[in-house]
């Protein structure tokens, strides 16, 4: 059988489990449930404490993006954490959660219907 592939974008991790979850029960045993960020590093899964002195960049303090001293100055440009805009440039989709299956041709249609169900964007 051929297999096809689907990447399928949601808001919120809860809605992509659950289409992942929905399309686990086609039998599909290849699939992946990730988040990802525009920032080099990925976004900062701990609490920071601007008392101590340690923040990177603005970025960092402000949208809790985990990045290095060096991408921190292009990171703090970004509109989301100086609030400098003129508007218009928003790249914020806010579908940072993907779905990444391979299932079988047979399956397909019904795993997309899954992700349109759930909310995601395929």
């Amino acid at each position: 059988m051929t297999e096809k592939n689907i990447l399928a974008f949601f808001k919120t991790s809860e809605e992509a489990k659950k289409a992942a979850e929905q399309i686990k029960g086609l039998g599909v045993t290849d699939i992946q449930v990730d988040r990802f960020s525009k920032y080099p590093h990925g976004s900062a899964d701990f609490i920071n404490d601007p008392t101590t002195g340690d923040q990177p960049s603005q970025a960092a303090l402000i949208l809790g993006a985990s990045s290095d001293r060096d991408t921190g100055v292009l990171a703090s440009a970004d509109v989301s954490a100086s609030g400098m805009s003129d508007g218009g440039q928003d790249s914020v989709s806010g579908r940072d959660v993907l779905v990444a299956a391979i299932v079988d041709e047979s399956k397909f249609d019904r795993a997309i219907q899954f992700v349109k169900d759930n909310g995601g964007l395929v």
